[in-house]
């Protein structure tokens, strides 16, 4: 699999660590691990390892701790947890109350800064804690006159602004549950998604910009409100024009559209009133992707989102007080969500919306420089453009003030962390760049691995375990993998935002009280029915099972290969995805890769999709035999000779999702022959049939 690197990319100074959250709540965790009679009170922090052994074996203790620590203003009362049988069924803080737009606009001075939004056109609107509190209550009292109570759907069809951003707190300040895609996706990807929920007001854009061209979504937003039958208020945003024309939207049943400034305008001077809500009201719907069929509609918890959220920005990233945090993302990724939860922590946070390579590959890093970032969240696929365009950071731009960048949404190939520690770390922070990759998803919306400031960084490698999460690496058989051993990623207690429950899915009867969708994604990888039956050598209980095959490794950390459900099975050897990436994606010629199985009577061949570049004189580089001997070279030195694709055939384009995610199982059912079951989740679906044309038959 390549040689492992004989030293870390980065260590973290004493002076660094010692200034971190981390080292900080390390320190308050080895006191409460020693309290007891006859205990000295400990002098020092504990280490990642038992500091994470601690989390998990006493997770009313941490949990308890976290919240003390991370969210004082919360008032705590009673238990922390209460538990059924099933790993699903438990109750946070059932007896605590709070509201998470109270704790995110109230996490710092009313003077500071909540957010600042940035478009590609080169607008920008900075809002403080104190404006953004009267708008907030102007949005409330708003949704209230639309009839919007606790646990009614706002929806927001948005581009990554403000408006946005402040209609969510409005939102979650009277318990509404709030859900938002992005602009790019047509009526059907939308309609796929809010029918399902039956929203009560459905706040939209006029369009949005990308890449320098601007897109009127009006005609588009009719057939969303047709669609939306349980809207009684539609509300459009201008953002192409200052005062778009609404005159050809449907405006039947008393749902005449208006605009952003008309239907706030009665509600001038109206105060804030934040709702206390349990720890587990529902604050948002988020969806899966939907490549597999309709989407999922994950209801998440309030309280347990932003816990989750504040412990990992604030210890796993080191979110301080007063920082400067921008994640690329749009209003359809998680990210929007967990950025969403900075402010909670006193930092600042910087929208942007548009194309991050437009007007070249330099935008992102000159926002760096602008706004004085931290902290800089991305995704693989974006750190692998920028290096392949040959653009240097630190080169171009004033990183001085950054100190962690993150990544996320695929793993980061070695290669990948070795050229952002020399192109980017080499101008950030005077003490170093931490470069945190991180791994979770939409289910949990947060991470199961990720970053840690107090430990090295090595080449390829996730740092470790999110506090409070029982993850591991199963086997096949139920059993812990061994260091190096691959397997499933699992996770074996409950954690605070795993979903309530997916909207739809009613309970079926049966024991766990679970809905059958939610089951199956999750749980019946590892049935185990709670009763202590076996699963292969472990005693035990179902537990989550997310999806990723993965790899620990021998310095506490992780190696994430790729989706299991992607994972590839030639002879009954099982390969990750990412691993053959990491090969192709380093031969010259080659821009962009995509990997599958192709069905070859009982057996499965490889198949690898190759996007070539294109030659000075505008031509595209050619698949020659010579390429593709080269390919298969690397991949047998790099990887194994049973990595080695079968069939390498180049293609225009490859289909991802609208996030920007390679979509290998609609390729995989495409080929194969299999109905792909929702083709609006993909970005360019048309691509799928001329793929089919060009792969071979076994």
């Amino acid at each position: 699999m390549g040689e492992r690197a004989a030293e870390p990319l980065w260590t973290p100074s004493p002076e660094r660590v010692r200034s971190s959250r981390m080292h900080e709540f390390a320190t308050v965790a080895a006191n409460l691990s020693t309290s007891g009679e006859g205990q000295p009170e400990s002098t020092g922090a504990l280490d990642a390892a038992a500091l994470h052994r601690w989390s998990v074996e006493h997770p009313d203790t941490f949990w308890r701790t976290a919240m003390t620590e991370l969210l004082p203003s919360v008032p705590l009362h009673g238990p922390v947890l209460a538990r059924g049988e099933h790993m699903a069924d438990v109750s946070w803080f059932p007896d605590v109350r709070l509201n998470v737009a109270r704790q995110i606009l109230l996490g710092g001075a009313p003077e500071t800064t909540l957010l600042v939004a940035v478009d590609e056109r080169g607008r920008r609107r900075e809002v403080t804690r104190a404006d953004a509190l009267v708008e907030v209550a102007r949005i409330a009292a708003a949704l209230r006159s639309a009839g919007v109570g606790q646990g009614d759907r706002v929806a927001a069809w948005m581009p990554n602004t403000a408006e946005a951003y402040l209609l969510m707190l409005g939102a979650a300040a009277i318990g509404a549950v709030f859900s938002s895609t992005s602009p790019d996706f047509g009526p059907d990807g939308v309609l796929d998604r809010f029918a399902q929920i039956d929203p009560t007001v459905l706040v939209a854009a006029d369009g949005y910009t990308y890449g320098g061209k601007s897109f009127d979504r009006r005609t588009e937003l009719a057939a969303v409100i047709e669609g939306l039958g349980t809207v009684r208020q539609v509300v459009v945003v201008p953002f192409l024009a200052d005062d778009p024309d609404l005159s050809a939207l449907p405006s039947g049943a008393g749902r005449r559209p208006v605009l952003w400034a008309d239907w706030l305008a009665p509600h001038d001077g109206e105060v804030a009133d934040f709702v206390p809500l349990p720890f587990d009201h529902p604050w948002y719907v988020l969806y899966s992707s939907g490549t597999t069929g309709v989407p999922k509609c994950i209801v998440h918890r309030c309280g347990g989102v932003l816990l989750n959220h504040i412990k990992e920005q604030q210890l796993h990233l080191d979110v301080r007080h007063g920082d400067r945090v921008c994640w690329f993302t749009t209003t359809g990724w998680m990210m929007w969500n967990w950025l969403a939860s900075v402010p909670a922590s006193g930092a600042s946070i910087v929208l942007y919306d548009g194309n991050p390579a437009f007007p070249g590959p330099e935008r992102l890093w000159d926002l760096v420089e602008s706004e004085r970032l931290d902290l800089l969240g991305v995704s693989a696929k974006y750190l692998d453009a920028v290096r392949a365009s040959g653009y240097r950071p630190a080169e171009s731009a004033d990183l001085s003030s950054l100190r962690t960048l993150a990544s996320t949404g695929s793993p980061l190939s070695p290669e990948g962390f070795d050229w952002v520690m020399d192109a980017v770390g080499s101008g950030a922070s005077p003490d170093g760049l931490h470069l945190a990759s991180i791994s979770g998803g939409t289910d949990l919306c947060g991470c199961f691995v990720g970053g840690d400031p107090t430990l090295p960084v090595w080449s390829g490698e996730i740092q470790g375990p999110g506090l409070g999460m029982a993850v591991d690496v199963w086997t096949d058989a139920g059993a812990p993998a061994a260091i190096g051993e691959r397997g499933e990623l699992v996770c074996t207690e409950p954690f605070p935002s795993m979903p309530l429950r997916f909207w739809g899915d009613d309970p079926d009867g049966s024991p766990d009280g679970l809905g059958p969708r939610y089951r199956a994604a999750y749980f019946d990888r590892f049935v185990g029915d709670d009763t202590g039956d076996d699963i292969g050598d472990v005693v035990g209980h179902a537990v989550w099972a997310h999806g990723d095959f993965a790899t620990w490794t021998e310095h506490g950390g992780m190696v994430i290969h790729g989706r299991s459900d992607t994972t590839l099975n030639p002879g009954g050897v099982r390969i990750g995805t990412a691993e053959i990436y990491r090969q192709v994606e380093q031969v010259d010629g080659v821009e962009e890769a995509l990997v599958f199985g192709q069905q070859d009577g009982d057996d499965v061949r490889i198949v690898l999709l190759v996007r070539l570049a294109t030659s000075p004189d505008g031509t595209a580089v050619a698949l020659s035999d010579e390429l593709q001997a080269e390919i298969r070279r690397r991949v047998r030195t790099g990887c194994t000779p049973r990595h080695v694709p079968a069939v390498i055939v180049a293609v225009a384009d490859l289909p991802r999702t609208r996030s920007g995610k390679l979509a290998e199982l609609a390729v995989a059912d495409t080929v194969n022959g299999r109905v792909v079951r929702n083709t609006t989740a993909l970005a360019n679906p048309e691509v799928l049939a001329d793929i089919a044309a060009a792969v071979p038959s076994p």
